[in-house]
């Protein structure tokens, strides 16, 4: 098994449309999105407390 290529993300893409519809994609991207940023900045507020402590 190989890598996830072209095809297979199309197919996959495809597969969520027809679950989800076209409609509720753009509301769930933005969701996806800031989760991912509330994730970073979580992780980035983690990094600096231990050296704010040792400070």
């Amino acid at each position: 098994m190989g890598p996830i290529g072209i095809p297979e993300l199309l197919i996959i893409l495809a597969i969520i449309i027809l679950i989800f519809g076209a409609s509720r994609l753009p509301e769930i991207g933005r969701g996806f999105g800031s989760a991912i940023k509330n994730f970073k900045s979580s992780v980035k507020d983690g990094t600096e407390e231990p050296s704010e402590k040792r400070s």
